[in-house]
Parts: structure tokens; C-alpha cells; sequence
């Protein structure tokens, strides 16, 4: 049982129940004086506050999902890093991996598709990474062996993952079944985290005489994807999407790199690049750099190119929502926005779980195979 399943969380708040309650019916027969009933009670009540704290820990874990597994939680994990040869005419994606849905038949991708485990390497930015690449069931049917399909990037938050785009945020189970009960075209998704050099928050900034984070999702990436898999070239076949730091960066390639990103969404997305001891000092007094870097004043500069944008926020609970309406009002006519606006919701997955699968059928409906 992992750690981030229900089964295990059931298993902790019962085992705290049943240990309040054994305590509750056990104290007066341990209200003696003796060693044997000093020790039940203080076994008792560490047992029953360890469970609780147990129960407390997983379900904040499976919310945030801080880990991903028990090695993670341990600090066991073991596999090692992957050498990319950056030479010419190496392969920028390189399948380390493949998982399967949890669907009847998902040991057949062209059933339930495929989760693929690969490294990127960035040509341009000289920045390797890994992701995550869903392909739907019919990138293997036969039917389909020549057809083109739409891709979007999906990028977690910092510090997060891409793991948390599969187990916390279910990306590709519900691509599966969107796409299944016909509301959304099948779609081929990249998951990353935004943090292509850890333990650095880069906010998808190039950084001067640091990481090209910047260059490595904008050129890169697309590059490698359309080099690598059946997508199409243009910015109507590619999408970008995030939450929170993912979000920021999505909108950013949006604004920026429209002959790429057709379709772009930004989950609780902030709107100027955070400037703190995680991201270090981004624009080293580059005052065009760091112009750039801010949303709001980037999107004023912008030609209409059709793009399409999604953002979303909450009415309580999020503080991002005037800069959001702020956003909304400063697209341009020739461009396309659109919104979800919750009543209430916070910065973390219950809120962008409510938010995925409108944002899904959207994005699919903007972007062509």
C-alpha cells in the first residue's frame, strides 16, 4: 500500500478512533498507582496520539503530497541519475521508463495508454530534466499510427514534482477519462515541475550567467516534443499549464512565445516573478530583464496573436484574485481569455483538482491535432 492511498489513510484514522475509544474504556481499570498501570496509560495515550498525528501526516501529505512514496518519506530512494550525450544528433527525450493506467486492459497502451518516465535534454539551454509524458490509447491504436495529436506542457509548483501531476493531481487519469466520455480530444501531456535546477527556483527566468530556465521551456522543450512524438508544430497544437509557480510560467510563455503556445492556463497562477532566498537574485539589476518577468506589464506590450488564455482564482481564500481581474481586462481584442472564478478555495491541490478537468476540456477545445 503506498503512501499516498486511501487504503493507508482509512487505516490510520481507524487506528486512532479505536485507540481513543480503547483508552476511553481502559482508563478506569488503569487508574491505579502501580507500574502496570502507569505504564497502560502512558502506552495508551502515546499510541493513540501517535495514530492521530499518523492520520494528520498522511492526509496532509496526500493533499500537498510532500512525498511521494515510503522510500521518498525514508530517504531510500536509490535510483540514479541518467547521462544525456548532448552531442549532435543525440536525443533530446530518452525514455528511461514506462507505467500504466489504472484501467480495465491498461497493460495494453493502446487501452489505456502510457505513462512514459524520460530525461530531457535542453540543446539550447544546456539544462537536462526529467518528466513525465502521457500518451492516450490512441497514439497506439492502429487506426491512428499517422495521425498528429495536441500536447500541452504541465508543470507542477516549487518545490513540488512531476510525480505530484500523476499521484496528487491525476493528469493523466483524467485526461483518460475525459477524452473517453468524448468531452475533450485525446491529448498527449508533458508533466515537469518548474525547477529544472534544483534546489533553485528559477521562475522560468534566464537567468544572467545562471540557468537558461527561460530558453528551456520555450525553445527546448517544443523542440524535443515535436522531435520525439506525433504533435503537430504549430501554436494551435501546443498548450501550456501549471499551477501557482507552473501557472506563472504557463502565462509567461504565452505572452512571450505566441508563434508556440496557442493555448495557455494558469492555475492560481501569480503574475511577477517571487523574488526570495529560494530564488536567489533572478535579474542581477537587468531592469528590461525583470520588466519582462512581470505578467501585467508584459501583457500591455503584447500584439493580439490569437492566443487563448485561462486563469483562475478564487473569490475567498486566494490572493491572487485582483491581479487576476486585472489580467482578464488587459487582453487585448485579437486574443481570447477566459476564467474560473471559485467561491471559495486556497492555494493548494483541493482547490486546482476542482479546476483540472474544465481546464482540461477548454484547453482541448482551443488546441488542434
Amino acid at each position: 500500500m503506498g503512501l499516498t492511498s486511501n487504503t493507508v489513510l482509512a487505516l490510520a484514522i481507524v487506528a486512532g478512533v479505536l485507540l481513543f475509544v480503547a483508552t476511553v474504556w481502559f482508563w478506569p481499570r488503569l487508574s491505579g498507582r502501580t507500574w502496570r498501570a502507569v505504564s497502560g496509560r502512558v502506552g495508551l495515550l502515546l499510541a493513540t496520539q501517535l495514530a492521530l498525528f499518523s492520520a494528520v501526516g498522511l492526509a496532509a501529505n496526500k493533499s500537498f503530497l510532500f512525498y511521494g512514496s515510503w522510500a521518498d518519506l525514508f530517504g531510500q530512494e536509490t535510483e540514479l541519475g541518467v547521462v544525456v550525450d548532448h552531442s549532435a544528433g543525440a536525443k533530446d527525450i530518452k525514455v528511461v521508463g514506462t507505467q500504466k493506467l489504472d484501467v480495465p486492459g491498461g497493460a495494453r497502451p493502446a487501452v489505456g495508454g502510457q505513462i512514459q518516465k524520460v530525461v530531457v535534454a535542453g540543446q539550447k539551454s544546456k539544462i537536462t530534466s526529467p518528466a513525465y509524458v502521457y500518451l492516450p490509447p490512441e497514439y497506439f491504436q492502429p487506426q491512428h499510427a499517422k495521425d498528429a495529436f495536441p500536447a500541452a506542457v504541465v508543470l507542477t509548483g516549487y518545490p513540488g514534482t512531476a510525480e505530484n501531476l500523476i499521484k496528487g493531481l491525476d493528469y493523466p487519469m483524467r485526461a483518460y477519462k475525459q477524452a473517453k466520455a468524448g468531452k475533450m480530444k485525446p491529448m498527449v501531456l508533458v508533466m515537469m515541475r518548474p525547477t529544472v535546477a534544483p534546489p533553485r527556483d528559477t521562475e522560468c527566468v534566464d537567468i544572467p550567467g545562471g540557468p537558461k530556465t527561460e530558453t528551456f521551456f520555450a525553445e527546448d522543450l517544443p523542440k524535443a516534443i515535436g522531435e520525439s512524438y506525433r504533435v503537430g508544430s504549430k501554436p494551435q497544437n501546443l498548450g501550456f499549464v501549471g499551477n501557482s509557480t507552473g501557472g506563472y510560467c504557463a502565462l509567461k510563455m504565452g505572452i512571450h512565445y505566441p508563434g508556440t503556445f496557442g493555448a495557455v492556463a494558469g492555475l492560481s497562477a501569480y503574475y511577477k516573478a517571487a523574488q526570495d532566498p529560494t530564488t536567489g537574485d533572478l535579474f542581477h539589476g537587468d531592469k528590461a530583464l525583470k520588466t519582462r518577468a512581470n505578467l501585467l506589464a508584459s501583457l500591455k506590450a503584447k500584439a493580439p496573436s490569437h492566443t487563448s488564455f485561462l486563469v483562475t482564482s478564487s473569490r475567498t481564500g486566494e490572493g491572487n484574485l485582483a491581479d487576476t481581474k486585472k489580467f482578464i481586462a488587459g487582453v487585448k481584442q485579437g486574443d481570447r481569455v477566459s476564467s474560473i472564478i471559485l467561491d471559495s478555495g486556497g492555494h493548494n491541490f483541493n482547490t486546482w483538482r476542482r479546476e483540472i478537468e474544465p481546464m482540461l476540456i477548454w484547453i482541448s477545445g482551443r488546441l488542434q491535432a
